[in-house]
């Protein structure tokens, strides 16, 4: 029997989930601010010691791989890397907004569009537009938003739009196709996917995966002290 942890940092709620074969085992999820560096080893071994289990009896590790947060994508990978180097198992890197739209595939009908989005700077977000079936349309890239974005798709059919940077869309976008759905980013989706990953031994390199950022981070210098970071 194959057992895979989940791991979702990648925005503000810190997710964890088991899934074997025949689907999910169990989910925590805590929907707080800057916990992940706190909460996340808590919350695995919590969800281990509730199925009864222990991190010997993984089978695999899946972390979501971004983009988003750069610290909480941190450390989610940095993570699930310890774990699946200590069990010496395999270590499955599952896009972020990939395993977001994958919530709600069962929610849109044919000919219809999903937007998945994770909040930028300003009025920027990460997006892939996927259609109803989970084809990828367009790819991962950041998306500045106007009255303008995503018209091609708009005038084709309804559109929906979910993560924490669909609200920007509210903002600008008037348009009878738009919809909204009120999804989070979750560990249980993340797992959904790596279970097929780990059937087609879609596994990463532990020694050199990194998180996909996206963007380069950058460190801001105090405008209070120039010398100090």
């Amino acid at each position: 029997m194959s057992l895979i942890l989940s791991i979702e940092t990648a925005v503000s709620v810190c997710s964890v989930a088991l899934h074997e074969e025949k689907g999910l085992v169990g989910l925590l999820e805590l929907h707080q601010e800057n916990v992940h560096a706190q909460k996340l080893m808590p919350a695995i071994k919590s969800l281990l010691d509730r199925a009864g289990l222990e991190s010997g009896d993984l089978s695999a590790v899946a972390v979501s791989e971004g983009p988003g947060s750069y610290t909480g994508l941190r450390i989610g990978v940095s993570t699930a890397k310890g774990i699946s180097f200590a069990h010496q198992i395999p270590l499955i890197a599952v896009g972020t907004l990939d395993a977001l739209a994958f919530q709600v595939v069962d929610m849109v009908e044919p000919g219809s569009f999903v937007v998945p989005m994770i909040d930028a700077r300003r009025m920027e977000v990460y997006s892939k537009v996927f259609d109803y079936g989970m084809k990828e349309k367009e790819g991962l890239r950041p998306v500045i938003i106007d009255e303008d974005s995503y018209a091609t798709y708009l005038e084709k059919g309804k559109v929906y739009f979910c993560g924490d940077g669909s609200r920007k869309i509210t903002e600008v976008i008037d348009h009878p196709n738009v919809r909204f759905l009120n999804v989070s980013n979750s560990a249980k989706s993340v797992g959904d996917l790596a279970t097929e990953k780990f059937i087609q031994k879609d596994f990463v390199d532990i020694a050199y995966f990194e998180p996909n950022y996206l963007k380069e981070f950058r460190v801001l210098k105090s405008k209070k002290n120039p010398l100090a970071l």
